[in-house]
């Protein structure tokens, strides 16, 4: 059996210095020249490489690299840098190896990357250089010759070197799960091993003839004379590359080992092709005495042929004879002096023209001056789509992709006889018609190499450019077309076989730098290999082709099972016979069923055009035609499916009918098997066809016609006399009249309707047949096309005619996408990031979802929870992600019955959606896409899909080397035109202003360069009809994931690093938020006190012994602390100035605000400031940065961003983004241990960060309604920034006791160095925040012992802010301390503090941070005035905060003003303005899924129906539901304030309708919650409203409803009454109304409200129509106030000195 030359091809995906992996940051996109240390000047010419050899016996193994050294992302790009400062192998002129040490060469990759963007570009090569290094010397300097094939011999030395093991290797890696990560991996191997070889053989003088899997084929071109010695020197080259590379052990447990064979002789070269491609072919006797001096050697030996061994300076050898007269192993050189062989090189020199002369670069080919005559030759032996992307630029490195692709490998055997030219003559021919024959099916002829009797010939389908999306059935045509011209017109041929195999390959580059190959590897390629000499003479496939080709199975025959080399599972080979004419019945209906569990989804436009068409085809008695046009997978199928369930449910007959592309070629076929189908014969047995068939034809067609139908339907009627005379167009004819009146016949009975899915691959007959059939038989023709399709001319007729309606079928709407998914999934709701996941991949297209969902399941990287109805606290972060789940995105109403359980899903911790590959059916259809653009879209497609669904055109032209950005705007602007990618609206694109404040002013130089380049830029935007944004994203889906996976993992980590560092610097608040941390002095608080050079906390972790760190370490720092911020825009002399003027009160305070305001834009009094964009840099910046560090494996960077993207997020009120944030955080940590001396994380980080991480757990858990784990989590926080918190009482008063003094000890000069001030000031933020949570966690239990807690962290919180030197930390503390007296009912720390904060807030406008804490200040007010009564004033402060909360962007803040605000207008009865508030409090809760404020939001709306009169935002049946729905939620049950309104609400709603059941059920709830409550406005609102319960409970419940006596009930009101009065001493405004409350239930309310209490119109109503409740003007207020503080002051003394204790 013959051997092959191909047993695997192997590129390599990373390249290093004289490999091609060219690391981005050196900016070698156009491919530089090596530029090494120059030579020392005792060495002015090379030396020898292999000089100062031993001359030991070379031993079988030699010493196998460090896997360590060869895996792993970061060896190409950190290599490229060594190899830059330290030239490997050894030195020409020593043979030592030189460079510096280890650590030395680290630390000069580390330098070298962090001063990259300082260094000028390498020279660019220029084009003949390029091309130059992809082909081998013989070629490059062949002198130039006509077009007609020639021979040319020389004499010369072969080198072949074959890489054993790899097939096996391969084949491991095939059984792995992981196949992309493996083959990755496979690549990264091979790319250290074969470009040191091919670098050694340079070095040695040798010509990279080719790389053909894994043999390498070297030659040296000499005189016959000078053979002897070349043989010396290539056997020398031979034993160093053994003992250098001889075996490589893998962790797999396969060794890759290397088998040597050397000829010598004449050597015959044959060009192949014709003016547009060629081809080079060495032949030869010598030729195939390498390949069997190859053969006959062993795992690490090496072979002289016995042509070489006879011309070679025996002496000189020791050997081994083998086989007579055919080859000898050669053991070692008898070399005595080692300076021997450096004399024997410098003789060789001579010899070798073309060796290199300088230590610059390898090959002197690379030199060469421009000439557009070579370059044009040249250009001829490069495959086209590797051109296109020379021509285009693209870097070397971004050319490899990992893609499927269809592998075809043609071998043909001639006959031993054949002379070899006339050999050469054969192959051209097979050549020229195998090129034409591929190129037109969309292939490429990749390589053609010889063995010993034949040649075979390389396809490949699918490479980049060429992708297509039927490429098995073109490359199975293609394939049998040369399989039969072989046969009839190669004379000469003994054998022809060929094999197809598809699937995922690494194409890219193999080699050095100076001398590489385009070419594929994977475990497909080492199949079709193996095929060959499996299945000789026969077009065979693997099964894989034979299911994607599409093909009917009938052109298949299944081959029996053969036992392959190294191929361990092989799976079901195929003959392919060839395309046959064959009628298959029963098997051609619709391959899609109809979902019986879900209906068809946003479909309702499409479904109403069939009924429309069923409507005219019955009143007009003529056929209608409805088409359905849509893409792949956006679900016409589905909808034929639905449309057959429908027609058959009404009684119609239907006909379904699916074709196939092979179908389209067979004339008249659709309607032949549509009436197989109408006869009833197509699942009929064969012999009972014909009598069925007559059954059905008898009475309607003459006996004798019944014979026209024997071809048709395979059936053997006797031919009658009356056929026999008819032509064929006449039987054609007659066969269709024929089915007319059978058609004709059956629709009087029954409707008759026909389903042809697929219909674009109709034939032209049965068009043009159904186009006639219309027009006289009533008829419907329900057919879906796909618009991608060329139609025949007959259907474009048919398109056009009146019957036929062309419906394009929309994409699915979002919440119609995610339900699908749900039901896929088998749960109610899924996570955000997950819809994120699936909107963006999927747009609108159900089969993407479909396909995605089952992807998800199959990988296993979900987690399913129960629905539970009750909701209980968590003790764990862990186990949150379903909590989390529940209190945000229940939104999918369950499918299934009420009694079924249900489930929500989540994404597990360690998993990163944006990094899951697509299923392979998905990626085709991306790489489909990304095919079809030109190369220059391609590369910016495949850099932005680095950088993420959306991007910044920065960013993108950074990763683009060599773009200009109007090359940059022109390509986007083609891209924006096909929809392939959208500009972002402007309000989601980053701001325009820089996000960091300058620390340097600009001079007007300056101002006028940047003013003139926007100009210019802005000009070029108009021009190209560009909007001015500079964000984009992708506009189809699935794009940006398959261009993503294309890439290596060595560049992809790589760019992503790029993206990382670019990121970096704009990783802070926005520009109007004058930068800074989102934790408050992040980077102050990680980085070493003493750096002064702003190096990052990675330095500390450089001991891990990776050069990647210390790459990371220069490259991807953390912000420096000398980045600092300018936090105030004044000058002091200003601020000096407006602080002269003491603010005393609250109408001074507002009057200087006003004042300030219209300082600012006297014109419009508005705010001048710009908006805030930290939204945007969240999503734009921190998020994708996150990401990029996650996928580059820097954990400790990316931990770093996920808490200033958490901050980010809880900053803007996005609880379940924090989560997510943190989520990922955790992850990174690890699983905690059940222990804490066994506690160690994952990812390394200081006690700060640590702390900052507990905090911000902390307070997404206080959101959650988490509140025990809330306090633990905060506890924790402080006891890392070393501060204490007690858990039992007595440690709160010894607590209490310490921080009484604790201000006056305490108290340090401070430090004069700025970082460890800033530090300093970041722990005390923390702490700070950590206090204010425990504050709020304690205040919402209204029990005695957490009242002392609150009270400790509030002395606490008040001792820090007066360390803390800003003025608007202190304006928010006070504001909160004086909210939190107020709640507890203490009325003088209440007003004291307010004051305070007044006092303070005179410094706050320079800042926006101080405009924040103005607005909060202003808030408060307003609350205040509010609850003392004030309401025409704190609807005007409320206004004002307002307006500043919306330009700060603050929700949380601006959803407290409104409801503040709206407080304030329903007392006064303004209803209207009510309806306002709640309107633009919806639109503000809605979007962020806020259940505390749509909590208070439907409180509101209940009190508007309750005393609204007539005034409605939501019906009541709304408000119900939600409350029922988060009835159990933790969140809502630990806000017994709200919660308190909310049911007593609902109590009187049910009990104004007599509804007696529910209102004892919200009474009973609101009794349990009022236990709970403190004087807080909502919590006296509630309140108010449960007495309110109670007086319409005395009023209208029937005495047989009342659980006790009315005596009881009444003296329990009364008991209520008073707890109100001593409760809520801190809001009078109430009070006027619960003492008419009370008054009315002491004279026994029965008979005196018993004719003013009815529906609607309560008590409260009736008050205010009469004008008895706050219809006084300010004094009466004001003596309100006096009154209520004065008359409670007695009833509140107990409570009052409890506290005072606490906080003394």
């Amino acid at each position: 059996m013959k051997r092959t030359a191909l047993s695997i091809l192997l590129p390599v995906d990373q390249f290093h210095c004289r490999s091609i992996f060219l690391f981005q940051t050196f900016k070698m996109s156009s491919f530089a020249p090596l530029k090494t240390p120059p030579s020392p000047p005792s060495a002015p010419s090379p030396r020898p490489p292999g000089a100062g050899a031993s001359s030991k016996v070379l031993k079988n193994k030699g010493p196998a690299p460090r896997e360590s050294a060869l895996i792993g992302w970061w060896e190409g790009p950190v290599r490229a840098v060594v190899k830059d400062w330290l030239p490997r192998g050894r030195n020409p002129v020593s043979g030592n190896w030189t460079g510096k040490p280890a650590a030395a060469a680290a630390a000069a990759a580390a330098a070298a990357m962090t001063t990259a963007k300082r260094l000028a570009a390498p020279p660019l090569w220029p084009i003949e250089a390029r091309l130059a290094a992809l082909l081998p010397d013989l070629l490059v300097f062949r002198k130039p010759r006509g077009f007609e094939p020639e021979l040319a011999t020389a004499q010369g030395v072969l080198l072949g070197v074959h890489v054993t093991g790899f097939t096996a290797l391969m084949d491991r890696f095939s059984l792995s799960c992981k196949l992309e990560h493996d083959m990755d991996r496979l690549a990264r191997i091979f790319s250290y091993y074969i470009s040191d070889i091919v670098e050694h053989v340079l070095c040695f003088g040798g010509d990279i003839l080719n790389i053909t899997g894994n043999v390498l084929l070297a030659l040296w071109t000499v005189e016959q004379n000078q053979l002897s010695d070349i043989i010396t020197l290539v056997a020398k080259c031979s034993l160093e590359i053994q003992e250098k590379f001889g075996i490589y052990h893998t962790r797999e447990g396969q060794d890759l080992q290397l088998k040597i064979g050397l000829s010598a002789g004449r050597i015959s070269q044959f060009i192949v092709g014709d003016e547009r491609r060629q081809y080079l072919l060495v032949i030869g006797r010598d030729v195939d005495g390498v390949q069997l001096a190859q053969r006959l050697a062993q795992a690490n030996e090496i072979v002289l042929s016995w042509n070489c061994w006879k011309l070679c300076e025996q002496y000189m050898f020791e050997v081994e004879i083998m086989r007579e007269d055919e080859a000898v192993k050669l053991r070692d050189m008898r070399i005595i002096d080692p300076f021997d062989f450096d004399e024997h090189f410098y003789k060789c020199l001579d010899y070798l023209p073309h060796y290199r002369t300088s230590a610059d670069i390898l090959r002197t080919a690379l030199e060469l001056d421009p000439d557009s005559a070579l370059e044009q030759t040249l250009r001829k032996h490069i495959m086209k789509n590797l051109l296109k992307k020379i021509d285009e630029g693209q870097p070397m490195e971004y050319i490899s992709e990992f893609r499927t692709v269809t592998i075809v490998l043609i071998s043909l055997e001639f006959h031993k006889t054949a002379w070899m030219l006339r050999l050469c003559h054969l192959i051209q021919e097979a050549a020229l018609y195998i090129s034409t024959v591929i190129e037109k099916g969309g292939g490429q002829l990749s390589r053609i190499f010889m063995f010993e009797t034949g040649c075979m010939f390389l396809c490949v389908f699918g490479l980049p450019g060429d992708k297509k999306p039927d490429e098995c059935a073109h490359a199975l045509e293609s394939s049998f077309n040369i399989f039969s011209f072989c046969w009839e017109n190669l004379a000469e041929t003994k054998l022809v076989s060929i094999s197809i195999t598809n699937g995922p390959v690494f194409c890219g580059m193999v080699g050095a730098v100076s001398r590489h190959e385009y070419t594929v590897i994977g475990p497909k390629v080492s199949l079709v290999a193996r095929m060959i000499t499996a299945y000789p003479g026969l077009v065979s496939c693997d099964e894989v082709t034979y299911l994607r080709s599409m093909l009917p199975a009938y052109n298949f025959k299944k081959l029996p099972e053969k036992m392959m080399k190294n191929i361990s599972n092989p799976g079901k080979i195929y003959e392919y016979v060839g395309h046959r004419r064959c009628i298959m019945f029963g098997k051609r209906h619709l391959a899609t069923e109809r979902n019986k569990n879900h209906s068809l989804l946003d479909r309702e436009k499409e479904l109403e055009a069939f009924r429309m068409a069923q409507q005219e085809c019955l009143h007009q008695k003529k056929g209608q035609a409805v088409l359905y046009e849509g893409g792949k997978g956006c679900g016409k199928s589905q909808l034929l499916a639905e449309i057959n369930f429908l027609a058959q449910k009404e009684g119609h007959r239907v006909l379904p009918l699916k074709l196939k592309k092979a179908d389209s070629k067979q004339c008249f076929y659709t309607i032949q098997t549509l009436m197989a189908i109408f006869f009833e014969i197509d699942t009929c047995p064969a012999f009972y066809r014909q009598e069925r068939l007559h059954k059905q034809l008898c009475g309607i067609v003459e006996e004798p016609l019944h014979c026209l139908f024997n071809d048709l339907f395979f059936v053997k009627f006797p031919l009658s006399f009356k056929v026999s005379h008819m032509d064929d167009l006449a039987r054609q004819q007659k066969i269709k009249a024929c089915f007319f009146e059978v058609l004709q016949k059956a629709v009087r009975e029954t409707p008759l309707i026909f389903l042809i899915d697929e219909a674009q691959y109709m034939d032209a007959a049965s068009w043009e047949f159904l186009g006639t059939l219309l027009s006289g038989v009533p008829i419907i023709v329900v057919m879906t096309l796909t618009p991608t399709s060329t139609l025949c001319g007959q259907a474009q007729h048919f398109l056009q005619s009146p019957p036929a309606v062309l419906v394009p079928i929309s994409k699915l709407a979002a919440t119609s996408l995610l339900r699908m998914a749900c039901w896929e999934l088998g749960v109610v709701s899924i996570p955000q990031e997950l819809q994120i996941y699936l909107l963006r991949r999927c747009f609108g297209n159900p089969l993407y979802c479909e396909v995605l969902c089952q992807d998800l399941l199959s990988k296993n990287i979900l987690r399913f929870h129960g629905l539970q109805k009750e909701e209980v606290e968590n003790s764990k972060w862990e186990t949150l992600s379903a909590n989390a789940m529940k209190s945000t995105m229940y939104s999918i109403s369950p499918a299934s019955s009420e009694d079924q359980e249900l489930y929500v899903c989540t994404v597990k911790d360690d998993v990163n959606l944006d990094t899951v590959l697509l299923p392979p059916l998905l990626k085709e259809i991306a790489v489909n896409q990304l095919d079809q653009l030109s190369p220059e879209e391609q590369s910016l497609v495949k850099c932005a899909a680095v950088i993420g669904h959306s991007f910044h055109i920065d960013l993108l032209q950074h990763l683009l080397p060599g773009w200009s950005k109007n090359k940059l705007l022109e390509v986007l602007k083609d891209l924006v035109d096909i929809h392939v990618l959208r500009w972002c609206s402007k309000g989601q694109e980053l701001p325009t202003e820089p996000m960091l404040v300058p620390s340097s002013v600009e001079t007007e130089h300056t101002k006028e360069e940047t003013k003139s380049d926007a100009d210019s830029l802005l000009r070029l935007q108009e021009e190209l009809s560009l909007p001015q944004t500079e964000v984009l994203e992708f506009g189809v889906p699935l794009l940006r994931e398959g261009a993503w996976e294309l890439w290596p993992k060595a560049q992809q980590t790589a760019l992503h690093l790029e993206c990382a560092c670019f990121l970096r610097d704009l990783a802070c608040r926005c520009g109007s938020c004058h930068g800074g941390d989102f934790v408050p002095f992040h980077r102050f608080a990680i980085c070493p006190t003493k750096s002064s050079s702003g190096t990052s906390r990675f330095c500390s972790y450089k001991d891990t012994g990776s050069i990647l760190t210390q790459v990371i370490t220069d490259r991807l720092q953390l912000p420096s602390p000398q980045d600092t911020f300018q936090f105030q825009t004044e000058s002091p002399r200003s601020q000096e100035a407006f602080t002269r003027e003491y603010c005393r009160t609250e109408e001074e305070f507002l009057d200087k605000v006003n004042r300030k305001l219209a300082q600012t834009n006297p014109k419009k009094g508005m705010l001048t400031t710009k908006p805030c964009h930290c939204r945007e840099v969240l999503k734009r910046v921190l998020s994708p940065l996150t990401q990029h560090c996650l996928v580059i494996g820097e954990t400790t960077c990316a931990f770093y961003y996920l808490l200033e993207s958490a901050a980010a997020s809880l900053d803007l009120s996005d609880n379940y983004m924090a989560f997510f944030y943190l989520r990922k955080a955790s992850s990174l940590l690890g699983q905690p241990s059940a222990f804490s001396f066994f506690k160690k994380h994952k990812v390394k980080i200081c006690q700060f960060e640590e702390a900052t991480f507990c905090r911000l757990q902390s307070e997404v858990c206080f959101n959650m309604g988490q509140i025990t784990l809330a306090k633990k989590l905060a506890r924790r926080a402080l006891r890392l920034l070393k501060r204490s918190f007690p858990w039992t009482w007595l440690g709160v008063i010894f607590q209490t006791f310490l921080e009484k003094c604790w201000y006056s000890c305490s108290l340090s000069q401070p430090r004069n160095n700025p970082s460890e001030k800033k530090k300093k000031l970041a722990v005390l933020q923390q702490q700070m925040q950590c206090l204010s949570l425990l504050r709020q966690l304690y205040s919402l239990e209204a029990t005695a012992s957490s009242r002392r807690f609150a009270c400790l962290a509030t002395v606490m919180q008040k001792n820090s802010v007066k360390e803390f030197p800003g003025e608007a930390q202190a304006v928010s503390t006070y504001v909160a301390l004086s909210q939190f007296s107020q709640n507890v009912g203490d009325k003088d720390e209440w007003l004291h503090r307010e004051q305070l904060a007044i006092q303070k807030s005179s410094l706050c406008w320079f800042s926006r941070e101080g405009l924040l804490a103005t607005a909060q200040l202003m808030q408060a007010l307003a609350y205040t005035k509010l609850c003392l009564g004030h309401l025409d004033f704190s609807i005007k402060l409320g206004f004002q905060a307002h307006d500043i909360c919306r330009h700060l962007k603050k929700p949380a803040l601006e959803n407290l003003v409104l409801s503040v605000l709206f407080r304030s207008a329903f007392l006064k009865k303004k209803f209207d303005l009510c309806v306002h508030v709640l309107e633009s409090q919806w639109a503000l809760i809605s979007q962020s899924h806020d259940v505390l404020g749509q909590a208070c939001f439907y409180s509101a709306c209940l009190d508007l129906l309750l005393y609204g009169k007539g005034w409605l935002c939501r019906p009541f049946g709304e408000c119900l539901h939600f409350i029922q729905h988060y009835e159990h939620s933790c969140l809502l049950n630990s806000q017994s304030n709200v919660m308190l309104g909310v049911h007593s609400s609902l109590a009187m709603w049910f009990a104004q309708d007599s509804q007696w059941n529910q209102f004892e059920y919200h009474f009973s709830k609101a009794r349990q919650l009022v236990k709970r409550t403190n004087a807080s406005l909502f919590g006296s609102h509630g309140f108010v409203r449960f007495l309110e319960c109670h007086v319409l409970m005395l009023q209208k419940m029937p005495e047989d409803v009342f659980l006790q006596t009315l005596a009881e009930t009444r003296r329990q009101t009364l008991t209520y009454f008073k707890e109100f009065f001593s409760r809520c001493v801190t809001c009078p405004v109430y009070h006027q109304w619960v003492s008419e409350l009370k008054a009315f239930v002491m004279r026994n309310g029965k008979m005196s409200l018993t004719n003013i209490i009815r529906p609607f119109d309560t008590c409260l109503t009736r008050i205010w129509i009469e004008g008895k409740f706050l219809e006084e003007n300010n004094s009466f207020e004001q003596n309100l106030e006096i009154q209520r503080f004065v008359r409670e002051a007695d009833v509140n003394k107990k409570d009052k000195e409890e506290i005072q204790e606490c906080i003394c």
